[in-house]
């Protein structure tokens, strides 16, 4: 069945406004995935913040020459059926999430991505993207480094403190 010019409209707003909000979108190809896989994968993406859309590649191209950053992006890798993990809060989010399901369903093959600063990025680049550590994560481990330090210096502390009770109190027996 046809889609009709409004609805058409309608989702190019909807999917321009998810892009030029997206910090990073990660495209697969999914033929040969089921409903049911899809369902799981869509489940998935949701709990890490990715909203994952399928979407006419036609209507992709619309969306990409409306946004300034994407205009001159090269769309002839954007063939078949492609799905398209959309993360607004994390960069690493809808690499990550789309690779861990690649891993377990042949089906789903990592196409390529795009970000509003590289423009379009080819498979491997999101491959890449994939293996760095979230967003949560690396903030994690700069807090950890930076209160290393601290923790040094109160447990050095309350060492010598310890020590000196311990030397009061065994003068204080004797």
């Amino acid at each position: 069945m046809a889609i009709s010019r409004d609805k058409k409209n309608e989702l190019v707003a909807e999917f321009t406004e998810l892009l030029t909000n997206a910090k990073t979108t990660a495209f697969a190809t999914y033929q040969g995935l089921s409903v049911s896989q899809l369902q799981v994968l869509r489940a998935q993406a949701r709990e890490n913040g990715v909203i994952i859309k399928v979407v006419k590649n036609r209507l992709v191209r619309v969306v990409l020459g409306g946004i300034s950053e994407y205009k001159d992006v090269d769309t002839t890798s954007l063939n078949g059926q492609l799905l398209y993990a959309i993360g607004t809060d994390d960069e690493v989010a809808p690499a990550k999430g789309l690779s861990e399901s690649a891993k377990t369903n042949d089906a789903l093959v990592i196409a390529g991505g795009l970000s509003l600063e590289a423009g379009l990025l080819s498979a491997d680049d999101v491959k890449a993207l994939a293996a760095l550590p979230s967003k949560s994560q690396l903030i994690a481990e700069v807090i950890a480094q930076l209160l290393s330090p601290v923790h040094d210096v109160t447990n050095a502390l309350s060492g010598n403190l310890h020590a000196l009770l311990d030397g009061v109190e065994a003068k204080a027996t004797s």
